[in-house]
């Protein structure tokens, strides 16, 4: 089937359940960020492979919103396919809902699917929509009378972390939830459809989601038992048995018909409304009592035990060899060959796979050269792939899994010679970013409260950068975590001791070149005063800046002196982990300055 084929056949049913639109959200029933090929429905109807995206059908148009990152893709992608193209982040786009409150009249229907689409963006939808006077609502099974040939629900094989990895057992997690469920909520039940919040609270992992290692499930915690929905072919049997000792184990299709029954009726279930599908609320809704919050173990995952974060400084030693063993291969090679940013991402990944506890990239790895790197959150591909040809940035952006952690580094590389504009950008970017690294702060601090020390040298001289400077990260789990932030967005979650969060500032100017330097720090104790309790930073990632890009004249020495300890401890760490003639190019890279 063609697009215009898979479109016509969405309309047809549409009109047999008297759908005047339908909306697509591209996402699973786990909110996955990012999803395995069975829930890839965006995809399937529209032929677009971008990560993010909305699609909305009615009975005679169609139309795809998605970012600046996609919109040259998305062109190329949707050509013949009568499919409308809105770039979503342009002043004075209207938004789906807004649109669609144009195209219908009053008292239409649009439908989403609703084991697919979370609560809190259903809510916020019908909202929106309701202004125009359209109603939503949640369907169930549309997409599948369609998609003849739909890919299974994955099977990959899970598998457990070890408690001297991890650093808590299973047990103790479920214990610890518990007490959450009785002092904080007063609930008999947890419900996690998060499949981050699941592979953490049972110390088990798997490959079902591009670039995590989780499995997909259900897990359902009582205060006297749990039951985890999964498919069991999916469990080794010596695992399953160590399971069934704290938790029964349902076949994961059975799930939707199973839940109520697991469920006593006058009790209550915490749920999360950002994680939970509409569906699956109905269903909970319709037959006992909903206490709605963050997950539990959102928060508990986000402090990373010493176990954990031993881990964690562990695998940035080996995710550093890698990155310098790539550099010292970019700087020196004499095959002459030409590059492209799809072939540099090639590159880096060979260089991780040679770590020890190596389990995959820990996303997409961003490789922007030039006008690209103008992008913040470019990703090449097979319709643009710049050589890397020339003088000019190039914005690396890349991570891993390993046996004991998960890494997240930007570095900005040079080919050829910089201009003055690009040495003195990159400076500041490094001010900011050092700033933010050595600041000591109250207990109670905020994220949104240090942002402005990684922008300030920016802001000074009139210029900004349009993300947030750090995310969450997790352990051996999804590289962008919550809740804590960094950013402009007054996020009331409070900085605490254990928790993993970016640094990365960057400056970006539009058709010429970017900069990004990213580092991961976690949160630590520093001094008890009178004041109270400070806390800082420690910083994990182990990668060189680059040097031919630092303008002294524009640091203090107190900055200079920052980066020569930096420096010296990326050498002293690595060293032992890198061949001799890695080691001598390391040697120069981390001189004094």
């Amino acid at each position: 089937m063609t697009v215009k084929n898979r479109i016509e056949t969405l309309r047809r049913q549409m009109k047999d359940h008297q759908f005047n639109a339908f909306i697509i959200s591209g996402s699973d029933p786990h909110q996955s960020e990012n999803t395995p090929d069975r829930w890839r429905i965006r995809q399937w109807l529209t032929g677009f492979t971008g990560s993010a995206g909305t699609v909305v059908v009615t009975h005679d148009k169609a139309g795809l919103w998605t970012d600046f990152r996609y919109y040259i893709q998305a062109e190329k992608q949707l050509e013949s396919s009568g499919i409308e193209l809105f770039h979503a982040d342009e002043v004075g786009v209207q938004t789906p809902a807004e649109w669609l409150s144009g195209e219908l009249k009053a008292g239409s229907r649009a439908a989403v699917e609703g084991k697919e689409i979370s609560v809190e963006l259903f809510r916020q939808l019908a909202r929106d929509l309701s202004n125009g006077g359209v109603d939503l609502v949640s369907s169930e099974g549309l997409i599948d009378e369609i998609w003849l040939k739909r890919p299974g629900i994955p099977d990959s094989p899970v598998w457990e972390v070890p408690e001297d990895v991890c650093g808590m057992s299973r047990e103790k997690k479920l214990e610890r939830i518990r007490q959450e469920l009785i002092q904080r909520y007063r609930a008999e039940y947890l419900l996690l459809s998060s499949l981050d919040d699941i592979a953490w609270t049972l110390n088990l992992r798997g490959s079902d989601v591009p670039f995590s290692p989780v499995f997909t499930s259900f897990l359902l915690i009582g205060l006297h038992s749990a039951v985890l929905f999964c498919r069991k072919e999916k469990i080794p049997e010596a695992l399953g048995r160590k399971l069934a000792e704290i938790v029964e184990i349902a076949p994961y299709d059975t799930f939707f018909s199973e839940i109520s029954a697991c469920i006593l009726p006058s009790s209550k279930v915490v749920l999360s409304p950002e994680k939970t599908s509409t569906a699956l609320y109905k269903r909970i809704a319709d037959h006992t009592g909903i206490t709605e919050s963050v997950n539990v173990t959102t928060y508990l995952k986000a402090l990373k035990n010493p176990v954990e974060l031993e881990g964690m400084r562990r695998v940035h030693r080996y995710d550093g060899a890698a990155m310098v063993s790539f550099l010292h291969w970019f700087e020196t090679r004499t095959d002459g060959l030409e590059l492209s940013e799809m072939r540099i991402a090639e590159v880096l990944r060979s260089f991780r796979s040679r770590q020890e506890g190596f389990i995959d990239e820990s996303f997409s790895p961003i490789a922007a050269f030039a006008e690209n790197g103008a992008l913040c959150h470019y990703s090449a591909n097979k319709d643009q792939n710049a050589a890397v040809t020339g003088s000019g940035l190039l914005v690396l952006d890349s991570g891993g899994q390993y046996l004991g952690g998960t890494t997240d580094i930007t570095r900005t590389l040079l080919a050829g010679e910089p201009t003055q504009q690009q040495r003195e950008e990159y400076t500041l970017v490094l001010k900011g970013h050092l700033a933010l690294v050595r600041q000591q702060f109250p207990e109670g601090t905020r994220g949104y409260q240090l942002d402005v020390l990684a922008r300030k040298p920016l802001w000074d001289l009139g210029i900004d950068y349009g993300h947030g400077t750090g995310h969450g990260v997790g352990f051996m789990l999804n590289v962008h975590e919550g809740p804590h932030s960094i950013s402009k967005r007054p996020v009331d979650v409070v900085l605490k001791p254990g928790m993993v969060v970016s640094n990365e500032p960057g400056v970006y100017r539009e058709g010429r070149f970017g900069i990004r330097i990213e580092n991961l720090l976690a949160v630590r104790n520093t001094e008890k005063t009178e004041f109270g309790q400070f806390m800082g930073f420690e910083d994990l990632t182990r990668c060189p800046y680059e040097r031919r890009l630092i303008e002294p004249n524009l640091l203090t020495e107190d900055e200079k002196n920052q980066i020569n300890q930096y420096h010296a401890l990326v050498y002293i760490e690595l060293e032992n982990l890198l061949n001799e003639e890695e080691c001598i190019w390391l040697k120069q890279k981390t001189l004094p300055l």
